[in-house]
């Protein structure tokens, strides 16, 4: 009598541990050990079906596979989809080749190419492919997922390389004097109060900040303009928030409260000042009332500021966001509230260097604003030792 229930419990103990041979060698071992009907009750005991026992008891006759590692003979199992679906591959290679020549017949043409889309066109052509399928075939030639490579700068001047070596020695310069050097710049405007932004911040568990679901402008609050300001040698980054329009005596005027609050303190024996800005926006090379401001500061603060442009092209370039990368303006209202007046901000650590490369020349490399006699006078009048 054999005893089905022994099997069974032998088998459930050692089937964690077994691969697909061992399960058929066991049971071919506990079928010749149970004699007439071993096959049939070893069968029942472990569900593995008789022909794969009798395929064991083939291989315990032969014993060519108790010294091979193998777990399955060779060729065994499923076939690749390229030989059970033969023609796949080129087909694949045609979507996907034919929508990077923008063939104007291609199946592909201003669909995104992503692996559920090429499974959908390879199916129309009567394939059977599935996203993983489709990912492996991508990736065997030599297909991947690619962000578009900044690298087409367009026309180059000859003196393009010259311009930022005259901004890096200005820069050189002033900071060796123990002068003030100064990178300015505008951010785009942020609306005011508790909307979603970008980057995270340490919370409680399943406690994240509530924000608005849409981000429309909350009429009382409005919009701020933050204004940067950067000292190149402290690394130190403040910002002005502005509650009207990116002018250029905003601009200015961000300039003169970053020096009555931290540049007079930090340069109490300067002559003159550096500044730094693309040639665009409202600190522009050819923006007349920046100039004139910049004027009407020299007169008041009775310093000499040198300002340098940065070529056309190059605004990505520009200092002061990277020393003021902590900030962010959009978190909430109370936080726009008290920067209005202006904020210092904990900068990266990022040293002064040379920017860059621009596309188009420069009209000018640089452009000085030195006290007028008037305020010369004015201040020899008032006592006032420059």
């Amino acid at each position: 009598m054999i005893d089905i229930a022994a099997i069974k419990a032998r088998f459930e103990a050692l089937a964690p541990v077994l691969d697909e041979r061992g399960r058929r060698l066991f049971a071919a071992s506990e079928a010749r050990a149970a004699g007439r009907g071993g096959v049939i009750a070893v069968s029942r005991a472990t569900g593995i079906a008789r022909s794969t026992i009798d395929r064991g008891l083939a291989d315990l006759r032969s014993g060519r596979l108790m010294s091979s590692t193998r777990v399955r003979r060779r060729g065994g199992g499923g076939k690749p989809a390229t030989e059970t679906q033969p023609g796949i591959l080129a087909a694949l290679d045609e979507l996907v080749q034919s929508s990077i020549r923008g063939d104007p017949e291609a199946a592909l043409l201003w669909v995104s190419k992503s692996q559920r889309h090429l499974s959908a066109a390879l199916a129309v052509r009567g394939f059977t492919a599935g996203q993983k399928l489709v990912g492996r075939l991508l990736k065997r030639q030599g297909f991947s997922l690619q962000a578009n490579a900044k690298t087409r700068e367009g026309a180059s001047h000859p003196d393009r390389n010259a311009q930022f070596e005259h901004i890096n020695a200005q820069i050189a310069a002033f900071q060796a004097a123990g002068e003030p050097a100064i990178s300015v710049d505008t951010k785009k405007k942020e609306l005011v109060g508790d909307f979603k932004n970008g980057g995270r911040e340490l919370r409680l568990k399943g406690d994240p900040e509530p924000v608005r679901v849409h981000d429309f402008v909350i009429p009382e609050l409005g919009k701020v303009v933050p204004y940067g300001v950067y000292d190149i040698a402290a690394n130190a980054g403040w910002v002005n928030l502005g509650i009207t329009h990116d002018t250029a005596a905003f601009a200015v005027e961000s300039i003169r409260r970053w020096w009555h609050e931290l540049g007079s303190v930090r340069y109490p024996n300067a002559t003159r000042l550096l500044i730094t800005a693309d040639c665009g926006g409202s600190n522009g090379v050819r923006v007349r009332l920046w100039k004139r401001e910049l004027q009407v500061l020299a007169d008041q603060i009775r310093i000499a500021i040198t300002v340098c442009h940065l070529p056309p092209g190059t605004s990505s370039r520009v200092e002061v966001w990277r020393g003021c990368g902590r900030s962010n303006v959009a978190v909430a209202a109370p936080f726009v509230r008290r920067c209005l007046n202006g904020s210092t901000m904990a900068p990266f650590s990022h040293p002064a260097h040379r920017t860059g490369q621009a596309d188009f020349p420069h009209p000018a490399l640089g452009q000085n604003f030195t006290p007028s006699p008037t305020a010369r006078r004015a201040q020899a009048c008032s006592g006032v030792r420059a």
